[in-house]
């Protein structure tokens, strides 16, 4: 069974994710990005659920970091967020994120977008 990773400081935003796809998925949880380091070591997930909008470092920050390291380089990310201008899109992109799915969504978008990766 794949692993994913969720990274957002909400526990009510990481309870929908994990209920959306805990039935086909095993589901890891991190608050933030700090939490997240020591997830990605000890679970090595097959894809990242990750949050913009969190404290001290945001999901942009988060994702560039995780692609600009071999190690985890290849590891799939999804931003999660209700930041959806095309700016933000745009901006994820240049920082590595290969999805995007915009709060608030349905289940089947969740599913339909973890699918392409995971």
């Amino acid at each position: 069974m794949k692993t994913i990773l969720i990274v957002d400081d909400e526990p009510a935003a990481r309870y929908g994710l994990r209920r959306a796809l805990e039935s086909k998925y095993r589901i890891a949880e991190a608050d933030s990005a700090e939490t997240a380091r020591g997830a990605l070591a000890t679970e090595q997930p097959d894809l990242v659920l990750l949050d913009v909008v969190m404290p001290l470092r945001n999901g942009f920050q988060v994702c560039r970091d995780l692609k600009s390291q071999e190690m985890y380089a290849k590891i799939p990310v999804i931003l999660v967020t209700s930041k959806t201008a095309p700016s933000d899109r745009y901006w994820g992109e240049q920082q590595g994120a290969n999805g995007y799915v915009a709060k608030p969504f349905t289940p089947d978008e969740l599913i339909s977008a973890v699918k392409r990766f995971a």
